[in-house]
């Protein structure tokens, strides 16, 4: 690892450590917006979106729908690591075992597909519901965690940016529709999301903003195009940083990206979905080598990467609230879900007349 990373990936580990510390938030409520639609249409439109949508999504990408766990035990290497954050962790009496609550479910969703014998072409989607206790609260963040996790079995064949960008494009189509029949549902909402995407490489958009940092980046090319997918992300760009930081062990850094969409209501850059081909044995080692960290290679689910045991396959999150809030052009993440919110926040959401 470079200094530079180094130093960096210090320095954000330390500010959302004392961010975290002194409960800040960074809640802004537009000067003069009111909520499109009240407390009770809202609530039965983020379940017709949500209804509307997962269908959609398995239509188009040949999905079933599965149930999936809350919690996992810790000794499996299940979880997913995030950037390092630590999971919400329980010693269950019984066992003599420690667990953890998901962060996501990028390993289980492999395991399951090759568990339940999916076959190259199907896959499976869940409902996701997660606690990232770590994350610093705003018009975006929760510490609750909610979203459609997909997985499908591919060839070694669709292993390719090709095969990534057109189920990128099917993702987009599906948000498409279900925005246009939101639209006709409740005319008071204007915005009709786009049904084309724009694909970057991350290098590329370092080298047209080199002076930004990725966050500026992103605003600055969604605002502009849209919906924007920035592809291979995780690795260190030219400036010696990466566009964001991933685990190791589930996307293949050079076939994955972020999906991202423009909300006018924020002016502000969204990102809908994580997704990625996923690690197969030479990718996988090649990033754990790099993050030093090949002692992961110990637990069961690297080991079946490693002995090709595992199926091969994309997948990604897509957030079910982040969804509803630029659909139904909310201002905050909390008008659309259910958590907990620092004073901060509350009090400028009742300024502003917002319903948390």
């Amino acid at each position: 690892m470079s200094y530079c990373l180094k130093y960096w990936v210090i320095y954000d580990t330390i500010t959302s450590y004392l961010l975290g510390s002194i409960h800040m938030s960074k809640t802004i409520i537009p000067d003069g917006y009111k909520s499109k639609l009240n407390l009770y249409d809202t609530q039965t439109a983020i379940g017709f979106i949500k209804n509307v949508f997962q269908h959609n999504l398995g239509l188009e990408l040949n999905l079933k729908r599965v149930t999936a766990p809350l919690f996992v035990l810790s000794e499996t290497g299940l979880n997913d690591g995030l950037n390092g954050e630590n999971p919400v962790q329980f010693v269950i009496p019984s066992m003599n075992k420690q667990a953890e609550i998901v962060h996501s479910l990028a390993k289980w969703k492999r395991m399951a597909l090759y568990q339940n014998d999916f076959y190259v072409g199907n896959g499976l989607y869940t409902d996701m519901n997660a606690v990232r206790k770590e994350e610093t609260l705003d018009n975006i963040h929760s510490i609750y965690v909610d979203q459609w996790d997909w997985e499908k079995v591919i060839e070694r064949t669709d292993r390719t940016l090709d095969y990534l960008k057109e189920t990128v494009k099917s993702i987009v189509e599906a948000i498409a529709n279900t925005s246009n029949t939101v639209k006709l549902k409740y005319p008071e909402i204007t915005y009709q999301a786009p049904d084309e995407v724009f694909f970057i490489d991350s290098q590329v958009l370092e080298n047209l903003y080199p002076n930004l940092t990725s966050k500026e980046r992103e605003y600055q090319i969604v605002k502009d195009k849209k919906v924007v997918f920035i592809m291979r992300i995780g690795h260190n760009l030219a400036s010696g940083m990466p566009h964001d930081l991933r685990a190791p062990d589930y996307d293949d850094w050079d076939l994955n990206g972020d999906l991202l969409y423009y909300h006018e209501t924020l002016d502000m850059a969204i990102e809908i979905s994580s997704m990625g081909i996923r690690v197969d044995e030479t990718s996988l080692r090649k990033q754990l080598e790099m993050k030093h960290r090949l002692e992961d290679l110990k637990y069961p689910y690297h080991q079946m990467i490693m002995n090709e045991t595992l199926p091969l396959t994309i997948g990604g999150g897509i957030g079910q609230s982040r969804l509803c809030l630029i659909l139904l052009e909310k201002a905050h993440i909390g008008e659309v879900q259910a958590s907990v919110w620092d004073d901060e926040t509350i009090e400028a959401c009742k300024d502003k007349v917002v319903l948390l």
